[in-house]
């Protein structure tokens, strides 16, 4: 290589291996040329060894939950040499001991979710895994909002008092129960919303106090 034209690439911060990738030569070539020239890198003192990474700093990364990213990033080495030194030592990041589990096929696992820390996960049938906890309150943000659909269509408020304060207290009343298929919990809907607004049709919208009144007889539908 000529000396003006390596002088140039190391002089624009270039590493050999960059420099090895531009002319396409191996990076090894450009430092033989580098050292012929009496040239210098400038990721000479970074590329210079170092020494191993102690036991104790990694544990102290892979307890507070960092990445090989970020281990690499907080003492200033490659993600290869972070990765190097966490298998002679025989550790692994969270993420890294997360997959080796999930990978072993259990239908449950402990595992940490960011938002409930350490908790119950189980298998999908589509692959990975999910927090039983956001599952089930995924299910209850569905389900009130199913509610909330039909509660609206079926005017919003009992139609035997007005009231509708609260959704959870606002009931459906089959007007004839051997038309009935499913109840419409009051704690939401689980079935589809086609299904559910199918179901309502067959029914009034009632507070828990005219819907009790009205089954035990007390009073009656007009």
């Amino acid at each position: 290589m000529e000396r003006e034209a390596l002088e140039q690439l190391l002089g624009r911060r270039l590493s050999l291996a960059e420099i090895g990738r531009r002319v396409g030569v191996h990076e090894s070539t450009v430092s033989y040329w580098e050292k012929r020239h009496g040239l210098e890198a400038v990721d000479r003192d970074r590329s210079a060894a170092r020494g191993g990474l102690a036991r104790e700093r990694l544990e102290t990364f892979v307890h507070a939950g960092m990445s090989i990213a970020q281990i690499a990033e907080a003492v200033d080495r490659s993600k290869a040499t972070v990765r190097h030194w966490l298998s002679e030592y025989g550790l692994r990041t969270c993420r890294a001991e997360r997959r080796r589990i999930m990978a072993s096929g259990a239908w449950r696992l402990t595992l940490e979710c960011h938002r409930h820390g350490m908790t119950q996960f189980q298998r999908r049938g589509k692959g990975g895994y999910r927090c039983l906890r956001c599952r089930s309150e995924a299910v209850a943000r569905r389900r009130r909002r199913v509610k909330e659909i039909l509660v609206g269509e079926a005017g919003g408020a009992c139609q035997a008092c007005g009231y509708n304060r609260c959704l959870a207290a606002l009931e459906f009343h089959h007007r004839d129960p051997a038309d009935k298929r499913f109840a419409l919990s009051h704690r939401g809907v689980a079935r589809s919303l086609a299904k559910a607004r199918a179901e309502a049709n067959k029914c009034v919208l009632l507070c828990s106090n005219c819907h009790v009144e009205i089954e035990m007889g007390v009073r009656s539908l007009s």
